[in-house]
């Protein structure tokens, strides 16, 4: 599955950006009014490969719960269970994510891929458990490479499903305690920047626990051999991956899954499959967090071309989400200082995503709207 995936997915269509590039300049607007917006609505149609781009909605979102062996490390004063608890809550309706999907008028489907608990079936709820959470990543490997890969392949799936029930826009979720622990990690492995730069303080620690997180990432690279200083590159986008496998798909000597294995989280690897399975079917996927930035740094890893079909919804307070979108080139939309994750950045950037997408659709030209333009 996985590299069927990698060799579906295609880079930008560089016509339908050369089409939505000049069909933005004739709108009765002066050009480059909407900022932000025209590049979101150009990258939409590049993705899609015409031009002006599918309207992103009715849009999915998808929270990836698991659990994490470094817990046991002390790196947040949160106990596990609220990742099973928090579960519950998602699937009642009384999470932030569940009322920032209400007003973006999103589904929300949570994904059991590692929690620490057999969880009872229930509606919104899928069960695809690659075990019982991840292994402590401070002293060695937190999966194997097929554990890590089995995840990827279930945030495929989880992808193809929701696009094929009829959302034309995936947000990526999370939630797991401990989680920004192994996105630090992740995010130094890939980036090749220290741990203090792009270590925060997830749930609110204190001074003491942050030091301390630090240094339990630290003893995590170095025991997987990972060293900040020697980056994992996301290779620039080239030519169309090939359906050999994973060093002609795109993947490389597959380095990216490597460090997915052994410093990443079951989730952090189904949203990498998530965001893959997206741009496979050419559906625009809209980034949250810290989480899914460490997920994305992954599937970049595996497959450059993902990048074109993925927006960033926002910038998280923590400080390792800005350094993986600088090194992604992503542009955030909002800043509005969160960190909570479970999707709720992704959530408030979709109706933003749809404005940009539907001035395309509905603006007039200057020539059908008989307003004179300004000389050139």
């Amino acid at each position: 599955m996985l590299a069927e995936t990698l060799a579906a997915i295609r880079p930008a269509d560089p016509r339908a950006l050369a089409e939505a590039r000049a069909h933005s300049d004739r709108l009765t607007k002066p050009r480059g009014s909407l900022g932000v917006l025209e590049e979101v609505a150009i990258r939409l149609a590049g993705a899609a490969g015409s031009c002006p781009p599918p309207l992103p909605s009715p849009a999915a979102l998808a929270i990836f719960a698991a659990d994490h062996g470094v817990h046991a490390q002390g790196v947040t004063p949160w106990p596990q269970e609220v990742t099973v608890q928090m579960v519950a809550n998602f699937l009642a309706g009384g999470a932030v994510a569940n009322a920032f999907a209400a007003q973006a008028g999103a589904s929300v489907t949570v994904v059991d891929v590692g929690v620490a608990a057999d969880l009872d079936p229930a509606p919104g709820l899928e069960i695809r458990k690659i075990g019982y959470g991840t292994a402590d990543l401070s002293r060695g490997p937190a999966m194997t490479v097929e554990q890590a890969t089995a995840a990827v392949e279930a945030g495929i799936a989880v992808a193809a499903s929701l696009v094929s029930s009829g959302a034309r826009c995936l947000i990526t979720g999370d939630m797991g305690i401990a989680n920004t622990t192994a996105s630090a990690a992740l995010v130094a492995a890939f980036t090749g920047r220290d741990p203090a730069d792009v270590t925060g303080r997830g749930t609110g620690i204190d001074d003491a626990t942050l030091e301390h997180k630090i240094a339990v990432i630290r003893r995590a690279l170095h025991v997987n051999a990972l060293t900040p200083a020697q980056p994992t590159p996301v290779p620039s986008v080239s030519a169309p991956p090939t359906a050999g496998g994973l060093a002609e798909a795109g993947g490389g000597d597959g380095a990216a899954l490597d460090v997915l294995a052994k410093v990443g989280g079951f989730e952090h690897a189904a949203i990498a499959g998530f965001i893959l399975g997206g741009a496979a079917c050419r559906v625009p996927v809209i980034l949250d967090g810290v989480i899914a930035g460490a997920a994305a740094l992954a599937a970049a890893g595996l497959a450059p071309a993902v990048l074109d079909h993925c927006v960033a919804g926002h910038r998280s307070a923590e400080p390792g989400h800005r350094i993986a979108l600088e090194h992604l080139g992503l542009r955030p939309i909002m800043d509005l200082e969160m960190r909570l994750g479970e999707g709720t950045g992704g959530l408030l950037a979709h109706p933003v995503v749809c404005a940009a997408v539907r001035v395309m659709h509905e603006v007039a030209t200057f020539d059908s709207a008989g307003v004179s333009e300004k000389p050139r």
